[in-house]
């Protein structure tokens, strides 16, 4: 469990903190956007590798190793002095961060073979994500109003002492015992695939459809379909791509993927719109979104016991459906009631994504032996990642697009405060505060107002993605 909360709250308190990283390092609209994508980006290619190593090598022994690795560069994390460098950081963090995902899972799907004590188990590991990120704002709030915010990231040696100490004792080894050799071009082929691919949608979000969008899809089509092949040749493939010829496993991967897109996408916008146009602290905001955050775990937890009286797939697909409620309530959280609404939205969205991610794991999960659990654990993280690196690219670049052409900014700023006012909303708070106090309120409220309308737009299409992904689970989760 301690890897699994380690991460969310890495996440988390990554969300909070990039109001004062960018006082702090001053990135451009593009860097804050990679400061967060690049992690789940390298993630999500590699945790189908370090899936299948887990289980050549052993899921305990790499998790050990990923977990000494991620302590040690987040500790150096936390010293980055420019933007770029915390970017290499984090780009660090996720090679070591794709050996410890996988292996939590399938531990899990060797230790608890009876059903219904392993969908517990899921909830109570999906539980791990929802309490890490609870626990992320509040610890991180504190840290954040009393220290730099590279404190957030000295978190994971307390988090992940006990885990390299007592994990050698306590996590039984398993591996698989008939496993195919380590394929290094295979490795490679999954990385050439999703990089390019999640470049092209974040290029896309922010500069259309160009030369440059199209030559990454391109490349992502092409080494996606050379690895298929391969995989599809090989005796021991390093992962089983007839999996998804079966529907009820495709539509619980996209399930997974459309839930956490819900989630980051939401939690991109809520954490801004707190500090920056709420004015709370940190802390406040961490603590306002508590129930949210606790209503995830609950209802991860009821789902378990739903499930013996109705279908996975009926499950899933209220959960989705509780997405996108969420989501039109932002919609509206402006005209009505204003962070009230937006924190019963919070906490709508939160049962959505605790009742899908729970069941659509355990879909996952169960259409593989327990032998093969590290490839259908990867894939599941692999969707997850994915869906994070989407619900940031997508709805966090929509959001800055729209930020941007409604935001006026008043007339005698420098070029550089120009420049800085119209990135994003933490560049404009940062230049009001330098401007004289009429100027910098008239482009603080236009700021403020330029991002909450890019939210009316995001939250929109985000409640329309979860109807389709609740249409689409409904025709392929029936079976």
């Amino acid at each position: 469990m301690l890897p699994v909360l380690l991460v969310a709250i890495d996440n988390t308190v990554l969300a909070f903190a990039l109001p004062a990283i960018s006082e702090a390092l001053t990135p451009s609209g593009q860097q804050l956007l990679w400061i967060v994508d690049i992690y789940p980006l390298i993630l999500a290619g590699l945790l189908v590798p370090m899936g299948s190593l887990g289980d050549r090598l052993g899921r305990r022994r790499l998790l050990l190793i990923g977990g000494s690795g991620f302590t040690v560069v987040s500790a150096l994390a936390a010293f980055s002095p420019t933007a770029g460098a915390l970017i290499a950081a984090r780009a660090l963090m996720a090679v070591f961060g794709a050996m410890l995902m996988p292996a939590t899972l399938s531990l899990i799907r060797n230790i608890f073979t009876d059903p219904t004590q392993r969908r517990t188990a899921i909830a109570i590991w999906a539980a791990g994500f929802s309490g890490g990120a609870a626990l992320g704002p509040i610890v991180g709030g504190f840290l954040l109003e009393h220290f730099a915010w590279g404190s957030v990231f000295l978190l994971s040696v307390p988090v992940m002492l006990p885990l390299l100490l007592l994990g050698p004792i306590l996590i039984p080894e398993s591996r698989d015992p008939a496993p195919g050799p380590v394929d290094p071009l295979s490795v490679l082929l999954a990385l050439a695939t999703m990089t390019p691919l999640v470049s092209a949608i974040k290029h896309a979000s922010t500069a259309g459809i160009d030369v440059l969008t199209i030559t990454c899809a391109v490349v992502a089509l092409l080494c996606g379909t050379v690895f298929v092949r391969r995989q599809l040749a090989r005796t021991v493939p390093m992962l089983d791509v007839t999996l998804f010829t079966r529907a009820g496993f495709t539509g619980a991967v996209a399930a997974n993927l459309l839930s956490v897109f819900s989630l980051v996408g939401f939690l991109y916008f809520v954490s801004q719109h707190l500090q920056l146009v709420s004015g709370r602290t940190p802390m406040e905001a961490g603590l306002l979104l508590l129930p949210g955050l606790v209503v995830t775990i609950i209802s991860g937890l009821l789902v378990v016991r739903a499930v013996r009286h109705i279908t996975p797939a009926t499950a899933v697909v209220a959960g989705l459906c509780l997405n996108a409620t969420g989501f039109v309530l932002v919609m509206v959280s402006g005209a009505f009631g204003g962070d009230l609404v937006l924190l019963l939205a919070f906490a709508v969205l939160g049962a959505g994504v605790g009742t899908a991610e729970t069941i659509s794991n355990d879909l996952i999960l169960s259409a593989v032996p327990a032998e093969k659990a590290g490839a259908a654990s990867a894939i599941s993280e692999t969707a997850y990642e994915t869906g994070a690196v989407l619900g940031t690219a997508v709805l966090g670049s929509l959001l800055n697009a729209a930020y941007r052409s409604h935001l006026e900014v008043p007339a005698g700023l420098t070029a550089s405060q120009h420049a800085a006012a119209s990135e994003t909303l933490g560049g404009a708070t940062a230049v009001a505060a330098e401007l004289p106090a009429r100027t910098g309120q008239a482009l603080l409220d236009s700021a403020q107002h330029a991002f909450d309308s890019g939210a009316v737009l995001t939250s929109g299409i985000g409640a329309g993605l979860m109807v389709i992904a609740a249409l689409i689970a409904h025709r392929t989760l029936r079976g």
